[in-house]
């Protein structure tokens, strides 16, 4: 019998405080034959998946072991350890690939970057859509050319993977675009961007577009860290490569952390963060000054949703410290301070936008998953605080040394997973009910956690597990 864990809802009174933030070489895969799976799953859905084709499952997910160079896999619909895989490198971090097939394995001081195949996929095959499921399994295909991959950006079913070079070595910087189809299909050259200099930077993937930054010579860089740029490029993608079309004239001195949404792409700055807005093939580019709130600290992530007319930005300092979290809306060009900020001795571990983007959560290092709302009120869209589920009864004390709590979201319906190093175990978190409605025992401290498999309409849901 499953476990559950009791919700404590916290007041929304609480007294405002700042938090801490923070190859190419031709390979082959060889791939069991899929395996088509009736719908056998009963989750009292709304989704219509009895047609034969398509699979009603709560997916899988992948978790990297904070002992061990190890990926275990679970089936999320029985909690069932499908298989566990050792990986090519000690240090490692774990994210999925932009359609969610794959397990994303890089490890930035190896110059590596692996796949391991979840085993759920769709396939649009005109007349219908098809769903397949198998076992996990490993993929031959490896990404090595690249030095220091770094900030991987899923979007829109592109991954853009920027290497940041490295200037002991005389390693350039560049990019790499990739599908899932490209891992299916183990494609040995990629799309992509090779700089002349190396340089920490992000790169945003937008279909035939991809904004990628421009690290200026020294004596020119409005940075102040010159290994970080302070412009942006678009580049289009035409026959088979991307060229460089225009570069955003306004600067963006200290560049880090990126996002999008359907019509704008924000990059953070030191001196607040640059909105560039398509219009068909060509980009308009302005700056929203930071505001008082943010004083000398730096907006250096930046989290959006498709569906989500505001960002979510965090300023901090280098390094950690104090932090302060603004909203961005780039079609009115306002920043403002979130009303709600995190309880004393509590910083941020992990911040994402829920799979509809109706929720914006945060998990801190006391064990709460702090769950927001948008509300228009004005015309204007604010978030508030709904709830808090307190996912962990164990002494926060005791977290294992260099690890922390994890979280990743679903893409088939409103839910967090949320992993405890202490307990060992990663607990369900209905995000609508603001429950946790299962348990997930495991017999090795997680590192890191995300989800796998088919990614559904998560609107107007009343999932009932």
């Amino acid at each position: 019998m499953k476990k559950l864990y009791q919700l404590k809802l916290i007041a929304l009174a609480i007294s405002a405080t700042f938090i801490t933030a923070c190859g190419d070489a031709e390979t082959n895969i060889v791939e069991k034959d899929p395996i088509v799976v009736e719908d056998e799953h009963n989750h009292d859905d709304d989704h219509d998946h009895d047609d034969g084709y398509t699979i009603d499952s709560l997916g899988r997910l992948a978790v990297l072991a904070g002992d061990s160079n190890e990926a275990s896999f679970f089936d999320l619909d029985n909690n069932e350890l499908l298989d566990t895989f050792t990986l090519t490198n000690d240090s490692n971090t774990l994210s999925s690939s932009p359609d969610f097939r794959y397990a994303v394995i890089a490890s930035r001081t190896q110059d590596y970057l692996g796949f391991i195949d979840g085993g759920l996929w769709r396939e649009d095959h005109g007349e219908h859509l098809h769903d397949y499921e198998q076992r996990p399994a490993a993929s031959s295909y490896e990404l090595t050319s690249g030095s220091r991959p770094t900030h991987l950006i899923t979007h829109d079913g592109q991954l853009a993977i920027f290497y940041d070079g490295d200037a002991e070595t005389g390693t350039i910087a560049s990019v790499e675009v990739l599908t899932d189809n490209d891992i299916t299909s183990a494609t040995a050259s990629l799309p992509g961007i090779s700089y002349d200099i190396n340089m920490h930077g992000v790169a945003e993937p937008r279909g035939e577009h991809l904004l990628s930054t421009i690290r200026r010579d020294d004596s020119e860089s409005t940075s102040v860290a010159k290994v970080l740029p302070d412009q942006v490029g678009v580049y289009h993608f035409h026959d088979g490569e991307y060229e460089l079309e225009q570069t955003l004239e306004v600067t963006c001195p200290d560049l880090h952390g990126a996002a999008q949404n359907h019509d704008y792409v924000v990059f953070g700055c030191s001196d607040g963060v640059l909105l560039a807005h398509q219009h068909d093939d060509e980009y308009e580019a302005e700056k929203i000054a930071n505001i008082a709130a943010v004083g000398d600290l730096r907006i250096g992530s930046i989290y959006g949703h498709e569906d989500s007319e505001t960002f979510i930005g965090v300023a901090s300092g280098h390094g950690g410290g104090e932090a302060v979290i603004v909203t961005i809306n780039p079609a009115t060009a306002q920043m403002e301070e979130l009303e709600w900020q995190l309880a004393d001795g509590a910083s941020a571990v992990s911040y994402s936008f829920s799979a509809s983007g109706e929720h914006f959560l945060i998990l801190d290092s006391l064990g709460f998953l702090n769950v927001l709302t948008g509300h228009k009120h004005d015309g204007e869209m604010h978030w508030e605080l709904a709830g808090q589920v307190d996912i962990t009864q164990a002494d926060v004390t005791t977290m294992p040394e260099g690890m922390s709590f994890s979280m990743t979201v679903a893409q088939s319906g409103q839910f967090a997973y949320i992993a405890d190093p202490i307990t060992q175990h990663i607990v369900q978190v209905h995000l609508e009910d603001l429950e946790i409605e299962s348990e997930l025992e495991l017999t090795f401290p997680p590192a890191s956690i995300t989800w796998l498999g088919i990614a559904q309409e998560t609107e107007d849901e009343d999932h009932d597990h």
